[in-house]
């Protein structure tokens, strides 16, 4: 018994030219070429947000950046960042990671 299944697809012209080329560039055969769409397509659907949750993003977005404007941080260099996140890390207890020893 067969562990695949025969499926023809038809395409314009040129773009299965340009997928026997990158088949080709990425050394694959189109079967591989077409499955690996196939499951990067499958993924995109299960993990694509939702625009209610694209609109709530948004809205804290607008939220820190106003946040950030009334306090002055929106003008903030480089250095007084990366100054702002070391005193922050510096107020913060340590982690409390277990130590790998490297001893196999």
């Amino acid at each position: 018994m067969r562990t695949t299944k025969v499926i023809a697809i038809t395409m314009p012209p040129a773009m299965a030219k340009d997928a026997a080329i990158l088949a080709k560039k990425q050394n694959r055969t189109m079967s591989e070429l077409m499955r690996e769409a196939f499951r990067r397509y499958q993924q995109e659907e299960v993990f694509r947000p939702s625009s209610a949750a694209l609109g709530a993003l948004a809205e804290a977005i607008a939220a820190v950046r106003e946040d950030a404007r009334k306090a002055g941080l929106n003008k903030m260099t480089m250095k007084e960042i990366n100054a702002e996140v070391a005193a922050y890390r510096r107020e913060r207890p340590p982690s409390r990671k277990p130590v790998k020893s490297r001893r196999g």
